[in-house]
């Protein structure tokens, strides 16, 4: 099998449904792709499927139809499904960042991240929320020509939900949707759509804060105070974007026709329609950085770890796509 640099697949957290959903995910993708070369510990892969240590990314291309390729990075302790290794933390972060610096040299077209487990990396000095914040700071030195992310969209069938903010309580979300930040989330997402989708003419939605778009002033001045003054700058800059529109009426199949990507304000104003549309298939990519990164769209699972039961369908699509934003950024 030959072609483009292959992925770099990070393995996650090894307690988890990780190393499964990888083999599940290999055994539908071995026979067309797209190539992928795991960042793992290939003991804990080959419980699952066959394996291949491989000492380059270059590699994984001649082995993918029949083992998986791992460059090993063995754990210091074997661990048990639905049992996470606190001392296991350092290496599962060392796997993302190798994965960061092969995407970043050009070894691999792009970066797939199993899930990871959060507490047994924060015990072990991990200071980043998660692997979005960890690699906007690996590839924070990396030269980008563009407005820099990073930005958190999901993705479920035709729908790209884009957040102005993430993982914050509700209660903070007005003061932390501002013009400046509502900006630059349009325009790291209207370059992306561009470089990463092949969207020649970037068409955005705006979603509004309060219910019926405040109705006026009535229900909320977030719309006319913050939303609006940001819809006259990008419009400035050539951005093509709707005033702010009520959440309710976004997601209906006629209306998802009328824009590329919607700009949601919260987090369960992006995730409720995407789990609506695809529960099983959503993607989490990062735009605005350097390097392609997707991920599956749910965490570890390790009340399901090792029985056999976990789906590989989000992963399937992470991988997908990210093979299809690679071929995008090659086409320019």
């Amino acid at each position: 099998m030959t072609g483009p640099a292959p992925l770099a697949l990070s393995m996650g957290e090894p307690a988890g449904v990780g190393p499964e959903i990888i083999a599940k995910a290999w055994a539908a993708l071995k026979a067309e792709g797209p190539v992928f070369v795991v960042i793992g510990d290939a003991q804990a892969l080959s419980v699952y499927a066959p394996v291949a240590a491989v000492l380059t990314a270059a590699d994984a291309a001649d082995v993918f139809s029949t083992r998986i390729p791992v460059i090993d990075s063995p754990l210091p302790i074997q661990c048990r499904p639905g049992h996470p290794e606190p001392a296991n933390a350092g290496t599962v972060a060392d796997w993302i960042e190798q994965a960061v610096n092969l995407a970043l040299s050009g070894e691999c077209s792009g970066v797939v991240t199993a899930p990871i487990a959060k507490a047994p990396l924060y015990a072990a000095g991990f200071r980043f929320p998660g692997h979005t914040e960890f690699i906007a700071e690996l590839t924070a030195d990396a030269p980008f020509a563009g407005a820099r992310g990073p930005v958190m969209m999901l993705t479920a069938k035709d729908l790209r939900a884009c957040l102005v903010t993430i993982h914050a309580p509700l209660a903070e979300a007005p003061e932390l949707v501002t013009v400046e930040r509502v900006c630059r989330t349009a325009r790291v997402v209207h370059e992306a759509l561009k470089r990463d989708f092949g969207v020649a003419a970037p068409r955005l939605a705006l979603a509004a804060l309060n219910p019926h778009a405040g109705e006026g002033g009535a229900i909320g001045l977030e719309e006319i105070e913050v939303l609006a003054p940001a819809v006259g700058i990008l419009r400035g800059e050539g951005i093509t974007i709707t005033d702010p529109l009520p959440a309710d009426t976004l997601f209906h199949d006629d209306a998802r026709a009328t824009y590329d990507a919607v700009l949601c304000l919260y987090h369960d104003q992006a995730l409720i329609p995407v789990k609506t549309l695809d529960f099983w298939g959503g993607v989490n990519t990062t735009l605005g950085l350097p390097v392609i990164r997707t991920s599956p769209d749910h965490g570890t699972g390790f009340d399901i770890a090792g029985k056999g039961v976990a789906r590989a369908d989000s992963l399937i699509a992470a991988i997908r796509l990210a093979g299809q934003m690679a071929a995008a950024r090659r086409a320019l």
